[in-house]
């Protein structure tokens, strides 16, 4: 098929698009159901680390094909496992949409990270799709398709902060002042999600796990942007799992601790350890301690909120 007129009337050949990582500053995990699935309830935060994913039009029956670039490639599959594939093969098939495509991910987003990486590209390729083949998809559209590929995936889409509750994916804005700045020791080696979960659930087992709810203290510290009360509150249930998992993640803590951040926690399933500070010297200071330490992989500084999938170039 040729390619759809763009709303200046020459047809685009290919949509780049800027989509962020996200934090959870509280990540409240429910006993495990019937399914086998937990109902959550998570403050998430989009922050300015990025992945830019390109789509453009690939020649006559060549299907998807998946090209990975940038500094956080490792482990990310570039075959039909991986979550942007997943996304154009659904939006082809709702559309009826040719699918010889070829997608570009430039990887800053740690695979494996508990930061949804892969589900960052998802709602990044519903963006790009979008505007590529001029779909004029309603947010509900595009919400319907992010929650079919996973629970993090429809808040990217919107980004900035946000109460997630079910499996993550019902999203509501949550009100949110002031800019929050952080520091993100990252590890080598991911955290395979299930494999947390299932820590967790082996961890709590026979313990009376209640029905989760939004923190009021959290929410109010967002309101107030006081950085300094939302520090105390930052919470996440799967963090006994992953410092089962992995023990060293207690020596990171302590790092960030010694050097006077204002809150830290596992980000979502880990290992990333999220430190929320003061302000950019501070988070400066606070980079050199742990790149010194020998307890970390690297790290990297963000802020955050920040805006969801964004399209960022349009070539026609």
């Amino acid at each position: 098929m040729s390619a759809p007129a763009s709303r200046s009337g020459r047809a685009p050949q290919s949509v780049a698009v800027r989509v962020p990582a996200k934090i959870n500053l509280q990540l409240s995990v429910g006993p495990v159901e019937a399914d086998g699935y937990h109902n959550l309830v998570t403050v998430f935060q989009a922050i300015s680390l990025f992945d830019d994913l390109t789509i453009a039009y690939g020649d006559a029956g060549s299907g998807i094909k998946i090209s990975i670039t940038g500094d956080q490639t490792h482990g990310v599959p570039s075959d039909v496992n991986n979550l942007a594939a997943k996304a154009a093969a659904a939006i082809c098939a709702k559309y009826e949409l040719a699918d010889d495509l070829e997608i570009t991910i430039n990887k800053s987003i740690p695979v494996a990270g508990g930061m949804a990486g892969g589900s960052a590209d998802a709602a990044a390729t519903i963006v790009a799709m979008d505007s590529l083949f001029a779909l004029d998809m309603s947010r509900d559209e595009m919400t319907e398709i992010a929650a079919d590929l996973g629970s993090d995936v429809p808040f990217l889409l919107s980004g900035g902060t946000a109460v997630g509750t079910g499996r993550g994916d019902q999203i509501t804005q949550a009100l949110s002042r002031g800019t929050y700045h952080w520091v993100l020791a990252l590890s080598t080696v991911g955290l395979s999600t299930p494999a947390v979960y299932k820590e967790c659930d082996r961890l709590r087992e026979g313990m009376d796990v209640v029905e989760p709810v939004a923190s009021d203290v959290l929410l109010k510290a967002l309101l107030a942007g006081d950085a300094q009360a939302l520090g105390k509150v930052l919470t996440n249930d799967l963090q006994p799992a992953a410092f089962s998992l992995r023990p060293a993640l207690r020596l990171v803590l302590d790092v960030g601790k010694e050097y006077g951040a204002l809150g830290s926690l596992v980000s979502g399933s880990g290992p990333t350890v999220a430190f929320l500070v003061g302000d950019e010297d501070h988070a400066l200071d606070l980079t050199v301690a742990l790149m010194s330490s020998g307890v970390v992989g690297s790290v990297a500084r963000a802020y955050g909120p920040v805006h969801g999938a964004k399209v960022i170039d349009v070539k026609n």
